[in-house]
């Protein structure tokens, strides 16, 4: 069932990135927005004359904390009508209409797995958003790891903060890796996303004794990063229940 549309106010805005922002808006006719981590808000914004050419959807970057307000993370796409008129025309106490929460691409009831969070670019919000509840409730589970892939040092969104929660919790692995870094000392990790997992799979399956060892993953972000997860996890033995996914762009 859709939400109805509501007003939110823009109370806060900051420059993550070069060309990302967050945004913080609170839904003025709610006492507490409340949503599952990994759901998405849709906004209605005055571009087009067409109503489905208005709306766009983004995923929620915060975590559900009894409050009326959430986050969005946001890049700035060239050429994007929806995310020129967030970065130009939106600043602090404009108003947006919205409807949500809404999406499927949610935790599982019960976290007797490991998780796999694989994403690129703003694909990190939803992750960042199950990664804290699930820690901050003591949510019962198993490892976390996440993996953010990045072009470059300054892509790499909430960086501080999710390896801030690594030093915090030993069941909570961040892993950004880098594909157009130079290697360093300083490096985390450079290449791309599949061979971390790949790699964290294949450990694990020597350990767990002839490949019984389990896991969901959850990927987010750009359909081509997507794509080739599917095939490669697949390729490691895995089902496509297994598999979550939300599509960007």
């Amino acid at each position: 069932m859709l939400q109805p549309w509501q007003t939110g106010t823009v109370i806060r805005i900051e420059n993550e990135t070069s060309s990302t922002k967050r945004f913080w808006i609170q839904v003025n006719e709610m006492e507490r927005f409340d949503f599952k981590p990994g759901q998405f808000v849709t906004l209605d914004l005055p571009i087009h004359e067409q109503k489905n050419k208005r709306w766009r959807s983004y995923s929620i970057a915060s975590w559900p904390d009894g409050t009326n307000v959430f986050e969005l993370v946001i890049v700035l796409l060239e050429g994007g009508l929806g995310t020129e008129y967030l970065f130009n025309q939106v600043s602090v106490g404009s108003e947006l209409t919205l409807r949500g929460p809404a999406g499927v691409f949610v935790l599982p009831e019960t976290i007797d797995r490991d998780l796999f969070f694989v994403c690129t670019g703003t694909g990190v919000a939803p992750f960042r958003s199950m990664a804290h509840y699930i820690l901050e409730n003591n949510v019962p589970h198993q490892h976390i790891y996440l993996i953010f892939g990045c072009r470059k040092f300054g892509d790499c969104l909430y960086g501080p903060e999710l390896k801030q929660l690594e030093t915090m919790v030993p069941s909570f692995h961040y892993i950004p890796t880098f594909s157009r870094e130079e290697a360093g000392d300083h490096l985390v990790r450079k290449g791309y996303v599949h061979q971390v997992y790949e790699e964290i799979c294949r450990e694990k399956k020597e350990v767990a004794n002839e490949g019984a060892y389990r896991a969901h993953f959850f990927l987010c972000g750009w359909k081509n990063m997507i794509d080739e997860a599917k095939q490669r996890i697949l390729a490691l033995g895995y089902e496509k229940k297994d598999i979550h996914l939300e599509l960007y762009g």
